[in-house]
């Protein structure tokens, strides 16, 4: 028997935003990956003389064109805050209004504590998940202004030198080193986080959340579109 219910097929993921989406994906793991050999490389052997070997530079090297990639991805996106459509702009993402923060509350009994299991539907972000998102751009900052800060004494990146002042701001570069290692594990717990509620969404909504992010489409019933 066919389904009573009318979809309507909504075009809310635009192009610069998945791109961003995937880029940043790839971006992280290669930062996360490099990094942790970084902050305890481990030992190599090889036959040939000392002076032939480079795979430690090799992997700073890595590190550094992801860390670049990284935070002009990040550029982009917050210029498309502004300039993208109603579901990419940061006002979507602050919450400001009494109704913005009860939304807030009925999210989380729904996707983390799951003492409820009906909720509003969402076209684009929840207002959780917008908010966190909105947080989220600060850390990535964060990371990126303690990178070039660690980065700056041993390169002539332009980059590196305008971050010159996060060193003295925060003590030592021993100080930065840890916090930057310490975000790390933020990035970690963030990717695990949302990979899990991406899949939740998809499994008991059907609405088309994960294959969104590739092509930008959703399928959002009539009677339950949070217009």
């Amino acid at each position: 028997m066919p389904s009573p219910h009318v979809y309507r097929r909504i075009y809310v993921w635009e192009l610069p935003v998945r791109a961003f989406h995937w880029i940043n994906a790839l971006a992280i793991a290669t930062l996360g990956v490099t990094g942790l050999i970084i902050g305890k490389p481990f030992s190599v052997s090889y036959a040939q003389e000392a002076s032939f070997q480079y795979w430690f530079g090799t992997v700073r090297f890595i590190h550094f064109t992801a860390g670049y990639v990284f935070l002009f991805n990040m550029l982009v996106r917050v210029y498309w805050g502004f300039a993208g459509n109603q579901y990419a702009r940061w006002s979507t993402f602050i919450p400001t209004t009494k109704a913005a923060f009860q939304e807030i509350v009925e999210v989380l009994k729904i996707d983390i504590l799951q003492v409820s299991v009906k909720g509003r539907i969402h076209i684009g972000h929840n207002r959780l998940a917008g908010l966190i998102y909105f947080i989220t751009t600060f850390i990535f900052f964060f990371q990126a202004l303690t990178g070039f800060a660690l980065y700056g004494p041993t390169s002539h990146s332009i980059l590196g030198k305008l971050a010159a002042w996060v060193v003295p701001l925060m003590g030592s570069e021993a100080v930065v080193r840890q916090w930057h290692h310490a975000m790390l594990w933020f990035y970690v717990l963030f990717v695990m986080v949302h990979v899990y509620l991406v899949f939740y969404h998809d499994y008991v909504e059907g609405r088309g959340t994960t294959s969104s992010m590739v092509g930008g489409w959703k399928f959002e019933r009539e009677d339950q579109l949070d217009h």
